[in-house]
């Protein structure tokens, strides 16, 4: 048993056979899903490796438990204690490897259309070698000439890449939000217990939206001071109001019948927690109360629980990993891709009312099976790739610079660590409060499009 999927494993690292587990217990995998699962955890590999580099805490420890560790540094030529390892330029050029990387590949399978050809075969297997060529694209970069020049074009060429990656990761929102209630709504007319889940849901997100809006409202205001809050609070809880109401008009009614509160609600909670988030990113603001200078408009952490500001950047940490991961993933079915250009999705509508319904491909394969001491392979893309390989590519490409961006705290990186990820920054403030009215401008253009633009949405 040992020595087929032993066979198996290294077919996969050296080959262009799909990799699968060797526990022959796990459930199918489809070869489309296993080669984005892969690419996904070099992605998460590279990004907790930065997160790393931007962590004093990290490398303080590790220069205390491992031995030898300064005689090591330099006789790796990385300066006293590895500085040149860590910072904020160091993040710089290990993700710019890895965006190289993911270029390559993106160029590389420009026009694949069939899974049967020698570039398929490299996109879908040989992940020993591309992993080998990973690590060297990233060490590479710590070896480019002229450092100044290549951090400061690499940033802006970042800040311009990681715009593009968040306008994505918006409408990938509006898209699940959509689809969530379109599959939902699908199960009310065999099975009333899905309208019971919908209206549930549906409360639950309007009753956190609303809670968040009060917390807000309490802990981030002063009768006195904070006058950016209180409009921008009023602005985005009013905007979330307008949408709901639109989103259940008649004539929005009448051109899209599965328009209810459920996207509404979904969209009301995030755009609530960019309002939060964007007000904990931005200084502090100070008021002289009783004779004394007071910080006022945060959250009152006492002194002694610094525990619980780091419970709140590991909170911020594990939702930038899983938006980037959620965008990489699924912005490249043909679902998706139908939302990101606006129009409406021409494969058949066959849905089938699932609670767990995000990473679900579009339809159902009947394809052969690897079979053996290890887990199965659905081999789906026999007929054809069922997704983009470059768009794919080049998602991960932009997902890579928006992750060096937001770990390096956008344009206040000189100072920065990855403790600090949720502190104070004018520049991260305004990026997060403009990604609020963007992704509310999306979903209402969702709704208005089909009105405005008949034939691009006729069926």
């Amino acid at each position: 048993m040992c020595t087929p999927c032993c066979i198996s494993q290294l077919a996969c690292c050296c080959g262009s056979a799909a990799c699968s587990c060797c526990c022959n217990c796990c459930p199918k995998i489809k070869q489309s899903t296993g080669t984005r699962i892969m690419y996904a955890l070099y992605f998460l590999l590279v990004t907790a490796i930065c997160v790393i580099m931007m962590s004093p805490t990290v490398a303080d420890a590790l220069k205390e438990h491992i031995p030898f560790y300064s005689e090591m540094c330099e006789k790796m030529n990385a300066g006293e204690n590895c500085k040149t390892l860590v910072g904020y330029s160091a993040v710089y050029k290990v993700c710019f490897g890895m965006a190289c990387f993911f270029f390559f590949f993106c160029i590389f399978t420009i026009r694949v259309n069939s899974s049967e050809g020698c570039r398929a075969a490299v996109h879908n297997g040989f992940w020993l070698l591309k992993f080998i060529a990973l690590v060297a694209c990233c060490a590479g970069g710590f070896f480019l000439p002229e450092e100044e020049t290549f951090l400061e074009v690499w940033r802006y060429v970042g800040a311009a890449c990681g715009f593009i990656f968040l306008l994505i990761q918006l409408m990938l929102l509006v898209e699940f939000a959509h689809r969530w209630n379109t599959n939902w709504s699908s199960g009310v007319k065999y099975n009333r217990l899905w309208y019971a889940a919908l209206a549930f849901v549906t409360l639950m997100l309007f009753s956190i939206a609303v809670g968040a809006v009060v917390f807000m409202g309490v802990f981030y205001t002063h009768p006195e001071a904070c006058l950016r809050n209180k409009v921008f609070l009023g602005i985005n809880g009013s905007l979330c109001f307008i949408v709901s109401l639109l989103a259940i008009s008649p004539c929005i009614q009448k051109l899209q019948p599965t328009s209810g509160l459920l996207q509404p609600g979904v969209i009301s909670v995030y755009v609530m927690y960019l309002t939060f988030s964007a007000f904990t990113s931005k200084p502090p603001e100070m008021l002289e109360i009783n004779g004394v200078n007071t910080t006022v408009c945060v959250f009152p952490f006492n002194s002694g629980l610094e525990s619980d500001k780091k419970i709140v950047t590991a909170l911020g940490t594990v939702i930038l990993f899983g938006c980037v991961l959620y965008s990489c993933l699924t912005s490249t079915t043909r679902r998706s891709s139908a939302a990101l250009r606006v129009c409406r999705n021409s494969e058949p509508e066959t849905e089938r009312a699932r609670c767990c319904f995000c990473f679900g491909d579009d339809t159902d394969y009947d394809d052969e099976e690897k079979t053996g001491s290890g887990q199965n392979v659905l081999y789906d893309e026999k007929e054809g790739t069922i997704y983009s390989y470059t768009y794919f590519h080049f998602v991960f490409f932009l997902g890579s610079l928006y992750v060096m961006m937001t770990v390096t705290n956008w344009f206040h990186y000189d100072d920065h660590k990855i403790e600090k990820l949720l502190e104070g920054s004018w520049s991260v403030f305004w990026i997060k409060m403009a990604s609020c009215w963007v992704c509310l401008f999306l979903y209402m253009w969702t709704l208005i499009a089909p009105m405005v633009c008949p034939k691009r949405f006729e069926a």
